[in-house]
């Protein structure tokens, strides 16, 4: 069994202002309850936000429907085994997996990590280490994402420049005018050849368009826009999700690049 370690350790993350950074989300797949506790404090005490599962197929539907940073996962599950739950999620999930499991032959290890998991750690295990494990995966994520992040992108007739917030007409050139500041902007407005966005508008569309062909959670884009708390407020992202196709797509009603994945969440298809 795993100590509990109260103190935050330098590097663990902390909860920013509204629009900024906020706690990265972490998905615990485990059966058992006092583990899942002791988990569940440590994390917390670092402002981790924490979910938590205790099946596989548990754990496949919150993850596609509130997308975690990273999963610490037991192999050892009560319906279907690890391993399989990782082959799944590595269909379109990307982000770390952690193993955590009592299974200890080279064997266990290797398969786990062949099928997609970033690390192992056994059971019993020191909570220190385990929590230096998932900063170091989060860390490395971080850097392949930006790394790997587009600076521009295609929707419909237009070109979304994310480096210098702004959206000119495919083919007319760089844009004369900076995204408008106001979130008052009526559906559609732009001015010639560029478009103006709302700082709303901008930030749902970052999200989108940084993750090009993957599912992005109704709830990950809620929280990384409005906050923690806002998880249940899909209203608020239909109504944004509806001025921005207004404004981007050629025929809103049958959204090429901004699609709805029905109770899940939304894409950006290029």
């Amino acid at each position: 069994m795993a100590e509990l370690a109260s103190e935050p350790r330098p590097g663990d993350p902390r909860p920013g202002p509204e629009g900024l950074q906020y706690p990265n989300g972490i998905l615990i797949v485990e059966d058992e309850a006092d583990l899942v506790r002791a988990l569940r404090i440590n994390l917390r005490a670092r402002q981790y936000e924490v979910l938590t599962a205790g099946t596989g197929r548990e754990a496949l539907a919150l993850a596609a429907s509130h997308p975690p940073d990273a999963i610490i996962l037991d192999l050892g599950l009560p319906d279907i085994d690890g391993t399989e739950v990782i082959v799944e999620l590595r269909r379109w999930y990307h982000a770390p997996i952690i193993v955590l499991s009592g299974r200890t032959s080279p064997g266990d290890k290797i398969g786990a990590l062949d099928v997609g998991a970033d690390d192992y750690v056994t059971k019993p295990f020191a909570m220190a280490e385990l929590l230096a494990r998932l900063r170091a995966v989060l860390r490395r994520d971080e850097r392949e994402a930006s790394q790997s992040q587009p600076r521009q992108a295609v929707v419909g007739q237009w070109l979304v420049d994310l480096t210098a917030h702004q959206v000119s007409r495919v083919g007319a050139g760089a844009a004369s005018g900076a995204a408008g500041p106001g979130d008052g902007s009526a559906p559609g407005s732009g001015e010639g050849d560029t478009l103006r966005l709302t700082p709303t508008e901008w930030r749902i569309l970052e999200i989108l368009l940084r993750r090009p062909g993957q599912l992005v959670g109704s709830a990950q884009i809620l929280t990384g826009v409005w906050g923690p708390g806002y998880q249940q407020r899909t209203n608020y992202l239909r109504f944004h999700m509806a001025r921005l196709r207004r404004k981007l797509e050629d025929n809103p009603a049958r959204p090429r690049h901004l699609r709805t994945e029905p109770g899940m969440g939304y894409r950006y298809q290029p």
